[in-house]
């Protein structure tokens, strides 16, 4: 089923272009409407000085035609106007209310049709009789201001395009880190376990990346435990399984034999096969945090009981060494005891005389080493490793991924004669690790 919604990349286009539209719009219009006053307000300044300089320079009785001052521009339309708004000289129309408010004294503006217009009175020492108005045309003001407002246009039209720019930049910059994880946990769901996350600078992103990654890997760890269970499972279970029928065919071909003792024998048997099928299901699972404290004289005595009898069987020893002291250990004890029934059998399939099992202390943790007096492995090959017609590797990949599961380690100490060694951390190490991941 498709998700539904707006993509992110249009979201945050749209948010950051419609605030930005938003900021120049409230920036704009008042500015447009000071600009429009400014011109204004420079326009009647403009015409109130022309007009004080004409009427400054008409006589109380002024004569036709009348010399004007010099200077003036050709644009502008010049009349004298009585008290009561007639024209008396000049250009402009025969009659105005403008001048007719200029009785007081002082200056006026207004629009009178098509013009700006500001009237002067007339100095005179018995009050004004007469009144100079000068008037342009209001279109050439309109027009300035209608320029000046196609600029502010142009330019709030380049700050929204850059803004528009910056928004799909930005939103790509946003959108690509959840797009790579969408691709990713996609390919998770098609069992691609090796997906990375690449950084993109985002906090939030990487976290999620990195969280995806981690459960990535972990599901690959899951996933390969349970192929490595499924593969190894029957050469695990068949020297229980082998035991428990030999013991009943041998039982069987004796007639008249007392069956007691080799019923009693194929359930203990049975029950130790059941415990090992327990603990590799529970083992292939996931199960990374440690559970218990590993008491290390109850597993012993627990590998003893399992595997004298078969090393005996074949005129071999079972030697076990614990050294006194050793630090605690915390780790699953059935993973402990499914590497060591690994390294046990195949010491008792391939090597040859006295199988040592020595416990020790290595300063932060503890060592277990399980050897015997075989050929060993040929230089170079590696025992972790299955390889065709070999069977030396059956089994052993497993039990090193269950002991770096543990937060331990499984190493070929000597190759001839074999000696291998599983590390396990001291209780303290593995909670210190614990803490600081």
């Amino acid at each position: 089923m498709t998700a539904q919604g707006v993509p992110l990349r249009r979201r945050v286009l749209v948010v950051i272009v419609s605030v930005t539209v938003l900021a120049v719009a409230l920036f704009l219009v008042p500015l447009a409407v000071a600009v429009n006053i400014l011109y204004h307000d420079q326009a009647v300044a403009a015409l109130q000085r022309d007009a004080a300089w004409v009427a400054a320079a008409v006589p109380e009785e002024p004569r036709v035609p009348l010399k004007l001052p010099t200077g003036l521009s050709g644009e502008l339309a010049i009349g004298g106007y009585r008290l009561d708004g007639t024209r008396v000289f000049g250009d402009g129309p025969a009659h105005s209310r403008l001048a007719t408010s200029s009785e007081d004294g002082r200056v006026h503006d207004t629009v009178e049709g098509a013009f700006l217009a500001v009237t002067a009175p007339v100095p005179s020492d018995e009050g004004p009789a007469l009144v100079i108005r000068v008037a342009t045309l209001n279109s050439e003001v309109e027009e300035r201001v209608h320029e000046a407002w196609l600029i502010m246009g142009g330019l709030a039209l380049v700050v929204i395009t850059l803004a528009a720019g910056a928004a799909s930049r930005q939103s790509a910059r946003l959108a690509a880190p959840l797009e790579r994880l969408t691709a990713a946990a996609l390919a998770l769901g098609g069992g691609d376990f090796s997906i990375r996350a690449a950084p993109s600078g985002l906090r939030e992103a990487d976290q999620a990346g990195q969280a995806l990654e981690s459960t990535a890997r972990r599901l690959g760890d899951v996933l390969a435990r349970e192929r490595a269970f499924s593969a190894d499972v029957s050469h695990q279970l068949r020297t229980g399984l082998t035991g428990l029928l030999l013991g009943l065919e041998s039982a069987l071909s004796r007639p008249g034999g007392d069956l007691a003792p080799a019923v009693r024998a194929a359930l203990t048997r049975g029950e130790r096969l059941q415990e090992v099928i327990d603990d590799l299901v529970r083992l292939s699972r996931d199960a990374r945090v440690p559970s218990e404290q590993i008491d290390v004289d109850a597993l012993m005595e627990e590998i003893c009981q399992e595997w004298h009898g078969p090393l005996a069987e074949q005129g071999r020893r079972l030697t076990i060494t614990v050294e006194p002291g050793l630090p605690p250990v915390t780790a699953h004890p059935a993973a402990v005891r499914q590497i060591l029934r690994v390294l046990l059998d195949n010491a008792l399939r391939h090597g040859k005389g006295e199988v040592l099992v020595t416990v020790a202390d290595v300063g932060p943790g503890m060592a277990v080493e399980v050897s015997d007096h075989g050929p060993g492995l040929a230089e170079g090959a590696d025992p972790f490793v299955r390889a065709s017609g070999h069977t030396h590797g059956i089994g052993l990949a497993l039990a090193r991924s269950l002991a770096e599961a543990e937060g331990g380690r499984l190493v070929l100490s000597r190759a001839s004669p074999p000696l291998f060694s599983m590390l396990l951390p001291g209780h303290d190490a593995s909670r210190l690790t614990a803490h600081g991941s």
